[in-house]
């Protein structure tokens, strides 16, 4: 019985000490990995970042460019048909989205939803003004039709879509 009191003397001292070696130990382990996910973490946006913010911008830009306004002025020219009109907006707006499809990898669902339901409704609004219209009415009548339409709308998606946009931006700064 001395015996095992004399070895419970001696154990149980380095059990504390063993086990406060263990918690030591464990709690430096974990800030050690805290510090490094930290470190990816900053690596990682040291990366992405430039790149996110590069596709923001495209995505500005591209919701300025097919704003109703922005697309007469850029191809309506003199001597075309509403028909010439229509088809050349419609291919624009499409070559203009096509350019711009693998920026939404960088957004949020959400807001691709966006830019998607912008560029949407959109075309839905230039088949609107086309639709009864003489194709061969020249260009310029076509182009007053469709920014009556653009006008009369409340809400201009466009218009939303670059406010989330810029709110979605706002969250990295």
């Amino acid at each position: 019985m001395d015996s095992f009191l004399e070895i419970l003397k001696l154990s149980l001292p380095a059990a504390f000490v063993l086990y406060g070696m263990y918690l030591a130990i464990k709690v430096m382990v974990s800030k050690s990995l805290l510090a490094k996910e930290a470190d990816v973490k900053i690596k990682s946006l040291e990366i992405t970042l430039p790149v996110r913010m590069q596709a923001f911008e495209r995505m500005s830009l591209f919701l300025e460019r097919i704003s109703t306004d922005n697309l007469l002025v850029r191809i309506n020219q003199a001597g075309m048909t509403a028909s010439d009109l229509h088809i050349a907006i419609l291919e624009e707006v499409r070559n203009e989205f096509n350019h711009n499809v693998a920026q939404q990898v960088y957004l949020s669902p959400d807001l691709w939803g966006m830019v998607v339901s912008a560029k949407e409704d959109l075309v839905t609004k230039v088949n609107a003004a086309y639709e009864n219209f003489d194709p061969e009415a020249t260009s310029i009548e076509y182009a007053k039709k469709l920014v009556e339409l653009t006008i009369a709308t409340d809400i201009s998606s466009i218009e939303l879509a670059l406010t989330s946009l810029k709110e979605e931006l706002s969250k990295y700064y």
